[in-house]
C-alpha cells in the first residue's frame, strides 16, 4: 500500500504558543492532507463575544457567550498568498484579529465553557471524518478524535514560548511587553491544565515532541520517522 493511499488522523496536542499550528501546516503541506487550526476556531468564538459585548474588561458572560453560538459561522479558505487557510467568521475575515493580546487574554476562559466546546468539537469531528487531515489543538488526541492513528503532544520551555510569541506579536506592530506575554503563557497553561471540561493533558498513547530548541526541519524529520512507522503497520 502506497503512502498515498492510506490516510490517517494526525492530532497534534500541546501547550500554547508551541508552535502547533506551524508545524501542523508544515506536516499537511508535505503530505497533502487538510489542516485544521482548532485553536483559531476558539479564538474565532472568542473574538465575535468581545465584539459583541459579551466580555467586558476581561470578564466573560458566559450566558451571553453561549446565546452567541447560533449566530457563529466559522469557515475557512485557502488564501494561496499565504499558503494557508485563513479564518472566517460569519464572512468577515478574522485571520488578524483572532491574534490580539487581549484575545489570546480570554481563549482559556471562553474554551472552558461546555456548550462552546461541544459545538466546535462537532464541528471538528465532521471537518475529519474522511481522514486525512492534520488537527491541532489542546483535546484531539483525547476527545475529539480519540482513535487518531497518530497522536504528538508538543511542549515547550515557558521562556522560549513566550519569546516566540513575542516576537510574533511585535513584528505585527503590536505594543507588548515580554513580562506581559510571559505571564499570559503561564496563566493560559494554568487555565487550559485545570478547566473542567476537556482539560489540556497528554494521551496516554501520544508521543512527546519537545521542540524548545529544534528546527523547523528537525521537527520534519522527528515527525516524519513517526510518520512512516505508523503508515508501514
Amino acid at each position: 500500500m502506497t503512502l498515498k493511499k492510506k490516510k490517517i488522523v494526525i492530532a497534534i496536542d500541546g501547550f500554547s504558543s508551541c508552535g502547533k499550528s506551524t508545524f501542523a501546516k508544515s506536516i499537511a503541506a508535505r503530505l497533502g492532507y487538510i489542516f485544521i487550526d482548532t485553536g483559531a476556531m476558539y479564538r474565532a468564538v472568542t473574538l465575535y463575544a468581545l465584539e459583541q459585548g459579551a466580555i467586558r474588561s476581561g470578564i466573560i458572560d458566559e450566558d451571553a457567550v453561549v446565546a452567541l453560538l447560533p449566530k457563529i459561522e466559522i469557515t475557512f479558505r485557502f488564501n494561496p498568498r499565504r499558503g494557508a487557510s485563513d479564518i472566517y467568521v460569519n464572512g468577515d475575515l478574522a485571520e488578524g484579529r483572532i491574534r490580539s493580546i487581549e484575545v489570546s487574554n480570554c481563549v482559556s476562559g471562553v474554551s472552558s465553557i461546555k456548550e462552546v466546546r461541544e459545538k466546535l468539537v462537532a464541528m471538528q469531528q465532521q471537518m475529519g471524518r474522511d481522514r486525512g487531515v492534520v488537527m491541532d489543538g489542546r483535546d484531539i488526541g483525547t476527545v475529539v478524535f480519540p482513535d487518531a492513528e497518530l497522536k504528538i503532544f508538543m511542549q515547550a520551555d515557558a521562556k522560549v514560548r513566550a519569546e516566540r510569541r513575542y516576537k510574533e506579536l511585535t513584528e505585527k506592530g503590536d505594543k507588548v511587553t515580554m513580562e506581559e506575554i510571559l505571564e499570559n503563557v503561564i496563566s493560559r497553561d494554568k487555565a487550559d491544565m485545570s478547566r473542567a471540561i476537556s482539560p489540556l493533558r497528554k494521551a496516554e498513547d501520544a508521543i512527546v515532541l519537545d521542540n524548545s530548541y529544534l528546527t523547523v526541519e528537525e521537527q520534519m524529520s522527528w515527525f516524519m520517522e513517526r510518520y512512516e512507522a505508523i503508515i508501514a503497520q
